[in-house]
């Protein structure tokens, strides 16, 4: 007759937490100094999370104690100017900035950076600032009102697929070299509109991260997210009537 093989001893609550820690949750054991890294370590690590598993991403921006505002500052900074410059390199002006005999390479990547990061803060400011009217007019009367940082933050976030189209430039690069900022040459055709069609690709995945965005921040409808974007879009087309309104005084 076979005995019944010898149990395992059973691993206490407490014990069994500490194997498996939650990555969202830093230890409480840590210094406020290590805290500090682990967060701005997970927010790093959410800048690829967000191609590909968005979802964690905009629900950790509903925190937003200084520890967490703090922690994603610099991944922020970084999408933004990223994306600042992928969309100066997309403009008009860069295609015809070797037609100035006066300009190089080295000016372009000056220029470029500049330029970039002059636009990215610029519209971070600009986009978060109509994000957070938006917010504020989809929102009911007896619901607390959301903050302009955490509309600011989900609109850096949402900016990430812009900056991701710079992986293509290299490739363009090297096919069309110098010709990508000079007018007419080897960059016309089929090619450098099928650059641009990509290009174009990465900002229409911005506009539905930013929708998604916004649908699990603030735990809303489709609907009304839709709607958010839509009265961010009427309040950036006013602030564009008032300046030229302004300008013609």
């Amino acid at each position: 007759m076979s005995s019944a093989p010898p149990q395992r001893p059973a691993i206490p609550e407490g014990r069994a937490r500490r194997a498996a820690p939650r990555v969202d949750e830093p230890d409480a054991k840590l210094t406020p100094q290590q805290r500090e890294r682990q967060l701005q370590r997970q927010w790093w690590l959410r800048v690829s999370m967000v191609f590909f598993s968005p979802r964690p991403v905009f629900v950790a921006l509903r925190d937003e104690s200084k520890e967490a505002l703090t922690a994603r500052q610099e991944p922020i900074l970084a999408i933004l100017l990223l994306t600042g410059i992928a969309t100066v390199l997309q403009t008009s002006v860069a295609g015809r900035l070797l037609d100035d005999p006066e300009l190089d390479g080295l000016l372009i990547v000056v220029w470029a950076l500049l330029g970039g990061a002059f636009y990215g803060i610029a519209s971070y400011w600009i986009g978060g600032t109509v994000l957070y009217l938006g917010t504020r007019g989809a929102s009911v009367k007896k619901q607390r009102k959301s903050s302009a940082i955490r509309a600011r933050h989900v609109f850096g976030f949402a900016m990430a697929p812009i900056a991701l189209s710079l992986v293509m430039w290299p490739v363009r690069l090297a096919i069309y070299g110098s010709d990508t900022f000079r007018t007419g040459g080897a960059d016309t055709g089929i090619g450098p509109a099928a650059f641009n069609g990509i290009g174009i690709a990465f900002i229409l995945w911005s506009a539905g991260l930013l929708l998604y965005g916004i649908h699990t921040t603030y735990r809303w409808t489709w609907v009304r997210a839709i709607g958010t974007v839509l009265l961010a879009v009427l309040a950036l087309l006013a602030l564009v009537a008032l300046l030229i309104a302004v300008r013609q005084l």
